[in-house]
């Protein structure tokens, strides 16, 4: 599948994630200062576990959004920041207590915080984030905008509960999948650019279409993610190539694949999901599944759609130099994917 034109220059190039990265910088540099202070504990094992996570890595795509959606807007009273750092440690305590569900044992291309600490301590300082990430969201007393991130909160969680009763179910459809990355990926997404927009000044118009880039971005990213964990080469992701697989993930190449697929390859990927222990050679096969049925092509052209729908969302903005760096991130997105 040949990349766009757009995709092709970011590739060429400073790529959009690199260059908002850069437009965001200082006061990025703001956001990270509240984050590592914010981190900080009494108790040794809180500080220790939390910055070994949150000093992994990771662009910080989620707080970027934020702190562009208000530059965007341009008349933040400074609480872009306070919303940002929120935003970053509810992303982090949702990765403490996913890798806990999903007894995963990389993070980051890092062993996870639980092979170290232990899941106790993992779900508790999870926990610790989340009032913390509240804490500051209060101290901006903005209801409105916290209103939007505990609605987050809320409807990440219903997510992650929906994901795993789904797991091994081969009659999960399509439709649900939507739900399910709707719920616990690009619910976020969506939030951090909304409160955003919200403290940068922006009117009704403003605030929804951020709103609707947002969870666009957000499903276009987890569609992707779900690619590279059978296409990307290990520590890609920060993970093992097939990990989605050993957990028993329903994610859409597996969906479509199992629609498509003969009795003995439906067969073979119904024994390997959920089984941790799958050989390589395995994971192998099933790959080869996805590919004879080019269901990893068909989630990248969904993401494609997701990341046009987010870059058209922005058009209801006037042309600014924020405004198409915020489309060549949903195009960039995608973009990874290759």
């Amino acid at each position: 599948m040949a990349l766009s034109a757009t995709a092709e220059n970011e590739l060429a190039g400073p790529n959009a994630m690199d260059r908002l990265l850069t437009a965001t910088q200082a006061e990025m540099s703001k956001v990270n200062a509240l984050i590592l202070a914010r981190a900080d504990s009494h108790v040794d094992m809180v500080p220790e576990l939390a910055r070994y996570l949150i000093e992994a890595g990771g662009k910080r795509l989620r707080p970027m959004l934020t702190v562009a959606a208000a530059l965007l807007f341009g008349r933040s009273n400074g609480a872009h920041v306070n919303f940002a750092a929120a935003v970053e440690f509810m992303h982090n305590a949702t990765l403490l207590h996913d890798d806990v569900v999903d007894e995963s044992d990389l993070r980051r291309g890092r062993p996870a915080a639980r092979i170290i600490w232990g899941n106790q301590a993992s779900v508790l300082v999870g926990d610790f984030l989340l009032g913390q990430a509240f804490m500051m969201m209060v101290e901006t007393k903005d209801v409105d905008a916290l209103g939007v991130l505990a609605k987050a909160a809320a409807t990440m969680a219903e997510g992650e509960v929906f994901q795993l009763a789904k797991t091994r179910d081969l009659s999960t459809t399509p439709a649900e999948y939507d739900q399910v990355i709707h719920a616990k990926t690009a619910t976020l997404f969506e939030a951090a650019a909304e409160v955003g927009a919200m403290v940068g000044g922006a009117d009704v118009a403003g605030r929804e279409a951020l709103r609707t880039y947002g969870v666009e971005l957000g499903n276009a990213f987890q569609l992707v993610d779900d690619v590279l964990d059978y296409r990307g080469e290990a520590g890609t992701l920060g993970k093992n190539t097939g990990d989605d697989l050993r957990e028993g993930k329903m994610t859409l190449p597996i969906i479509l694949a199992l629609a498509d697929s003969t009795t003995a390859e439906r067969s073979l990927i119904e024994k390997a999901l959920g089984d941790a222990e799958v050989a390589d050679e395995t994971v192998a096969r099933v790959v080869a599944i996805l590919e004879k049925y080019d269901t990893l092509n068909r989630t990248v052209e969904k993401a494609h759609a997701h990341a046009r729908a987010a870059r058209e969302a922005l058009r209801a903005l006037p042309a600014s130099e924020m405004r198409t760096l915020l489309g060549d991130v949903a195009e960039f997105s995608v973009a990874r994917a290759f």
